[in-house]
């Protein structure tokens, strides 16, 4: 997968208010932003990224986060 793409459950997107990206934080502290992309593979709790770019990022497999709509967007 490309970096700065993130893949999220179609569902879950609609759910979330997520059109265009999407806002992933860790512990409250990190922030990062990804353009969304609804794919049905993608089970409803999972979103999925590039694995270099997370690690890059400071960011494990499987490490527990929040997804969110960004609260600031500049589309």
């Amino acid at each position: 997968m490309d970096p700065g793409l993130a893949k999220i459950n179609p569902e879950t997107a609609k759910m979330l208010q997520i059109t265009n990206s999407l806002e992933i934080v860790i512990a409250g502290k990190k922030r990062f932003t990804f353009k969304a992309i609804g794919v049905g593979d993608v089970p409803p709790n999972e979103v999925w990224c590039n694995a270099e770019e997370l690690r890059d990022k400071g960011i494990a497999d499987n490490t527990i986060a929040t997804v969110r709509r960004p609260l600031h967007t500049e589309d």
